[in-house]
């Protein structure tokens, strides 16, 4: 079983106003990959609460996967990928942009996502936009390779297709 972190980030919702709808959709994802969710959180678009997070999940909860949502747009206080960059030792570019590719066909605005994906330690870390509806769109062009991304990140023996 995957061992899952889901991080909500939002201002407004970390403050009271409306539902998490967000960290339901990557709940429902996760479940969907056999992930088990260890911990789910919601952040104010504070870089450093951002990252300690990440580091927490990474580092002491020993997460194999940690699923964020929102702040990756371009306003200002979308700080998502930065703080994201900040914890990761090493990007996997592909995740992110077979992500934005599958919002293409969804919304217009799909460039505008910054969502970034990468490793620390064995965990992968993945920055998922914050529309809940796109996250199963998003989630679907992943789906199939996050099982052998975290194998091949575990150092677990895996078949090369």
């Amino acid at each position: 079983m995957i061992r899952v972190a889901i991080l909500t980030v939002s201002t407004s919702r970390s403050a009271g106003a409306g539902d998490d709808e967000g960290g339901d959709a990557l709940e429902a994802y996760a479940r969907s990959l056999d992930g088990e969710v260890a911990v789910r959180e919601l952040v104010s678009d504070e870089r450093p609460e951002i990252e300690e997070r990440l580091r927490r999940y990474c580092d002491t909860d020993r997460c194999d996967l940690v699923l964020t949502t929102g702040g990756t747009g371009v306003a200002p206080r979308d700080v998502t990928p930065e703080a994201t960059l900040a914890v990761i030792e090493r990007e996997v570019p592909g995740i992110a942009e077979a992500m934005r590719a599958a919002s293409r066909e969804h919304t217009r605005h799909w460039m505008l996502s910054r969502g970034v994906a990468g490793i620390r330690g064995t965990t992968l870390i993945v920055n998922f936009p914050g529309s809940p509806r796109s996250i199963p769109q998003a989630g679907a062009a992943i789906a199939d390779a996050l099982p052998h991304a975290l194998a091949l990140i575990a150092g677990a023996p895996t078949a090369h297709r």
